[in-house]
């Protein structure tokens, strides 16, 4: 019989090139589907956020209670966060009227306090070291917040920053790069590298997710918002289907 610690720790996902093409495929999926309710359908960003995070909570409970990893739920619980943050970060930016800049400004403040009130607590933030339910709290508390940054990073970007969103989706695309190389050649923290690629995979579907359905004459490919959903619901049902799913090990 596996200990208490191996059984819980299964359930978080080997950090794999895997995982993150599954990762940035929910979070472009996230924008476009977030959009859709929100926006085409016309629910506006309070009744979206109520939508979207009825599912997340459920979901990161239930995955909480469960004692081993299970992969469909772990990322339906990652897709609940990223259609969630996507709602939230548009409240921040629009309904709030702060903007771009003022909506990443508090969110990534958010990201910051709950990283340090998770390492304060446990002593680390290391994903790895998520081992019982306290930890994976913070663990998915913190990924939220992280997927409602990167929605605002990604719009401040393609708007304010005058980038367009193929030019914000090659920016983010470079950065992600950027880290991968630091985390292959340095000795920069891999825990300071984890979380800086996870927050950029989330700019980087938000400006994609915005290529694919904004208007030709906008600088999208003008597949709208129901149809860019469609096909990022198949490529990201064949994406956990064809990559191997592992869980990661303690250390």
């Amino acid at each position: 019989m596996a200990s208490k610690t191996e059984t819980a720790f299964a359930k978080v996902p080997a950090v794999t090139a895997g995982f993150w093409v599954i990762k940035i495929f929910a979070t472009t999926l996230g924008e476009t589907a977030a959009d859709l309710f929100t926006q085409q359908f016309r629910m506006g960003y309070l009744a979206g956020i109520a939508l979207f995070a009825l599912p997340l909570v459920l979901l990161a409970a239930l995955h909480i209670r469960s004692r081993r990893f299970y992969p469909a739920l772990y990322w339906a619980t990652i897709l609940a966060s990223t259609t969630a943050g996507t709602a939230m970060a548009d409240f921040f930016d629009r309904s709030l009227g702060i903007g771009y800049a003022g909506g990443a400004a508090v969110l990534l403040a958010s990201v910051l306090a709950s990283l340090a009130v998770w390492r304060l607590a446990l002593g680390t933030v290391d994903v790895s070291s998520v081992t019982d339910a306290k930890a994976e709290s913070f663990y998915w508390l913190t990924i939220t917040l992280s997927q409602t940054l990167g929605t605002a990073l990604g719009d401040w970007a393609a708007d304010d920053g005058g980038l367009g969103f193929a030019g914000g989706a090659l920016v983010f695309g470079a950065s992600l790069a950027v880290v991968t190389l630091l985390w292959w050649r340095t000795r920069i923290s891999p825990v300071l590298l984890f979380w800086a690629a996870f927050i950029l995979t989330r700019p980087l579907g938000a400006t994609l997710g915005d290529f694919l359905d904004k208007p030709l004459v906008e600088g999208g490919l003008g597949l709208g918002r129901d149809y860019a959903t469609y096909a990022l619901v198949a490529l990201f049902a064949l994406a956990l289907w064809r990559i191997p799913q592992r869980p990661g090990h303690a250390h």
